[in-house]
């Protein structure tokens, strides 16, 4: 459900900035569904990428070899992430806040932390950068949390003039697509709301599954199912990389 709902949110020619697991399993669905010109970028550096198979990590073979070009990780950097050339960039996280900031790097204290993560890579430039950043995280209390341990990532800071006030040049998150749903920001306070939950997903589990008072649009909305095309595609894709 993860990956259908994220293929939807791409369309033909743009630019997707993605890594391996779901970010890569919705772009390669949305190029076979309804996007067959979709330019994805996998962040080992092939341009244009166009694997028959879902990739077993961004050093996959298949990626270079169906590739329109291969560059440098700085030359992607420099080049088309940080003048803005990317038109959508995939993120994910071990934690998310109301105002869609991200925590790759630490849980607990950052001197003598419970858990040491991955940390940045390229997430920080991803999120102020991209034209339009999509979030994808399964949604529970220990991801959906009041307070960051550590901000890896800015979404909108603490509220709607902070993307400003730092210089990011993208619009930031757009869209958090969850196990159970979609949030997106306010349009005024930037603050997450559920639009959208997942078909037979309780509004209850989803308000249990998140560490603030979460707010709910007053339209609320059902993820529309998955059509036969659509999971006969994604089968397809995992059958063929099995």
């Amino acid at each position: 459900m993860m990956s259908i709902a994220a293929a939807r949110q791409l369309k033909d020619n743009q630019i997707c900035f993605i890594g391996i697991g779901l970010p890569s399993k919705a772009a390669n669905l949305a190029r076979r569904l309804h996007a067959p010109e979709l330019v994805m970028i996998y962040e080992s550096g092939t341009l244009g990428a166009k694997p028959s198979k879902l990739p077993l990590s961004i050093g996959d073979g298949e990626l270079a070899e169906t590739a329109d070009s291969i560059v440098s990780v700085p030359e992607i950097f420099n080049y088309l992430l940080q003048p803005g050339r990317i038109d959508v960039g995939f993120l994910g996280a071990a934690q998310i806040d109301r105002y869609a900031n991200l925590n790759s790097t630490v849980i607990g204290d950052y001197r003598k932390p419970t858990v040491r993560l991955p940390g940045a890579g390229g997430a920080p430039e991803i999120a102020g950068a991209c034209k339009r950043v999509i979030i994808m995280l399964r949604q529970s209390p220990k991801s959906f949390v009041e307070k960051l341990s550590f901000v890896t990532s800015v979404g909108f800071g603490s509220g709607p003039s902070d993307r400003d006030a730092f210089g990011l040049k993208g619009a930031g998150p757009v869209i958090v697509i969850t196990d159970l749903g979609m949030l997106e920001p306010d349009p005024v306070t930037k603050e997450l709301i559920l639009t959208h939950i997942h078909p037979n997903i309780e509004v209850e589990k989803v308000i249990e599954s998140t560490g603030w008072n979460l707010k709910i649009a007053n339209q609320l909305r059902v993820t529309e199912p998955p059509t036969k095309r659509e999971l006969e595609a994604i089968r397809s894709l995992v059958a063929a990389g099995a």
